[in-house]
């Protein structure tokens, strides 16, 4: 197909959940960013460490922010949260969609966003444990993408 592959011949994501070397995390970030040959969907901007997960409805874009900050992060169960923010998101949005509106789940409340040609960015004050960001979509609400 019209993907791109990387090949590193030794299993470089075990090593680096082992021994947390920062080479190795930033050899897999370039990797990643390599193979997505273009910019990414979502950037996350803001303090600790998230696992961020993006996923497409077909009336809705959600972005899932899971805090992993913690001093257990790599090595067990958590005993503490120890809550991060604010969080910057930044949606691409695919060609053809608007925003209807904005809202964190976790949190119930309804946020402003910013949009800037295919670009939507949401500020999170506050990411305890888990918050998800869901973006309304519409076809009638479409912007021009350059």
């Amino acid at each position: 197909g019209a993907g791109r592959v990387a090949y590193i011949a030794w299993d470089l994501d075990r090593i680096f959940w082992e021994v947390l070397n920062v080479d190795h995390g930033q050899l897999l970030a370039n990797v990643v960013h390599w193979a997505l040959d273009g910019p990414p969907p979502v950037i996350v901007e803001g303090p600790g460490v998230l696992d961020v997960t993006v996923w497409r409805g077909p009336t809705a874009i959600t972005v899932h922010l899971v805090n992993l900050t913690n001093p257990m992060m790599m090595r067990g169960p958590f005993r503490e949260l120890f809550p991060v923010g604010p969080q910057r998101v930044t949606v691409r949005l695919p060609a053809g969609l608007g925003v209807v509106r904005a809202r964190l789940l976790s949190s119930g409340e309804e946020v402003a966003c910013e949009i800037d040609g295919d670009l939507v960015m949401v500020e999170v004050p506050e990411v305890v444990d888990h918050e998800v960001v869901a973006l309304d979509t519409s076809v009638d609400m479409a912007v021009e993408h350059p």
